[in-house]
């Protein structure tokens, strides 16, 4: 009988033993590793995705093809205002920046709707007229951009301009 308590006690001693370090280091890894919270990301602001235009307009004033195709993702569709040919990729973006940047536009919103779809893209569409300074022509336009935040930076993804059927 004595023995048998021996052994029971030494056994529960050793399963301590080793239980306790794998408690134990259960335990310190808790510890250190770092909480992971579900956040959810936040949708932008309406006056966020104004501001889209005002950037890419501003793209416009540098006179530098490449800056304003910086603006579009590199997937992009361009449906162009002054040209028959849909752009699909950079190099025929920026092909229609260099001869629409010759005549000097300058956009200003008339009309804006702007529907937030979710956290990562948006519509902004209305109607904008281009003034060209470089002859003085005002084209009033219909327009949509699609945008989503790629890479944490806001991208054109889809770009239509026409001009005003009646205009």
């Amino acid at each position: 009988m004595r023995r048998t308590v021996r052994i029971l006690v030494a056994g529960a001693a050793g399963a301590a033993l080793v239980g306790a370090p794998t408690f134990a280091w259960a335990d310190a890894s808790e510890a250190k590793r770092p909480k992971v919270t579900a956040t959810k990301a936040q949708k932008p602001t309406k006056a966020t995705i104004a501001n889209l235009f005002t950037e890419w307009n501003a793209a416009l004033a540098t006179g530098d093809p490449n800056v304003v195709a910086d603006r579009y993702a590199n997937d992009a569709v361009l449906l162009p205002t002054v040209s028959n040919q849909v752009r699909t990729n950079r190099a025929q973006i920026v092909d229609y920046f260099v001869h629409f940047l010759e005549k000097k536009p300058h956009g200003e919103i008339k009309q804006s709707y702007i529907n937030i779809l979710d956290e990562n893209s948006a519509i902004d569409t209305g109607v904008y007229v281009f003034t060209l300074a470089a002859t003085g022509q005002q084209v009033e336009a219909r327009y949509t951009y699609v945008y989503e935040l790629r890479n944490g930076e806001w991208k054109i993804v889809n770009h239509h301009s026409s001009a005003m059927p009646e205009g």
